[in-house]
């Protein structure tokens, strides 16, 4: 008798008998496989990791992407919704998000009232980009105004160094400091050293 078999007669259920083995003896190996069954049949696809919900029309659906791309997914990835939960099947929040946003468009809701009961919920970091308005709006436009002044500030320097090398090499060639004697005894002094 085979242990599930005797597992089923010791608890008076054929639940335990009627499923299928995880693996085949040698002598089921031997035996004709059935027909619409596989050898590289799955036979208990729970052994495999957790299992994944049933797909819907919400699934890839512009206007659910759009908006889940909106949202950042609370779990801590720092990722929008639909980006989560289309890679990190490991993540349990963002599936329970992206079935809060199919339920509130199930409720005709628009997209601007999803996105605020987030923001009700969640707080303002929910979003994936600050607001245009108020304080938020150095977010959008410090950054640009750092590199357009930190550019002329070094456009500045460059020019500035470059002026104050061609003045003091333009003063070199035009006056070294010497006397037209003092000059004449430097050559020679030059010409005897080369010989």
């Amino acid at each position: 008798m085979r242990r599930r078999q005797a597992l089923a007669a010791l608890f008076g259920t054929g639940a335990v008998a009627a499923v299928p083995p995880l693996h085949r003896t040698a002598a089921q190996e031997s035996e004709p496989a059935q027909e619409g069954t596989g050898a590289a049949e799955l036979y208990d696809p729970f052994r495999v990791g957790r299992p994944r919900d049933r797909i819907t029309d919400y699934e890839n659906d512009p206007f659910i992407v759009a908006l889940e791309g909106r949202i950042r997914c609370v779990c801590g990835c720092n990722l929008d919704v639909y980006t989560c939960r289309t890679t990190d099947f490991t993540c349990g929040t963002s599936p329970a998000m992206h079935k809060e946003v199919v339920d509130m468009v199930e409720q005709g809701m628009t997209a601007q009232e999803i996105v605020d009961a987030f923001i009700a919920q969640h707080g303002e970091l929910v979003l994936m980009a600050p607001k245009k308005e108020g304080f938020n709006l150095l977010a959008y436009f410090l950054p640009g105004a750092a590199v357009v002044s930190v550019g002329a500030l070094l456009l500045w320097a460059l020019a500035r160094r470059r002026s104050l090398v061609a003045a003091t090499a333009g003063e070199a060639e035009v006056s070294d400091g010497l006397s037209d004697d003092e000059r004449a005894r430097l050559d020679a002094e030059f010409k005897k050293l080369e010989l």
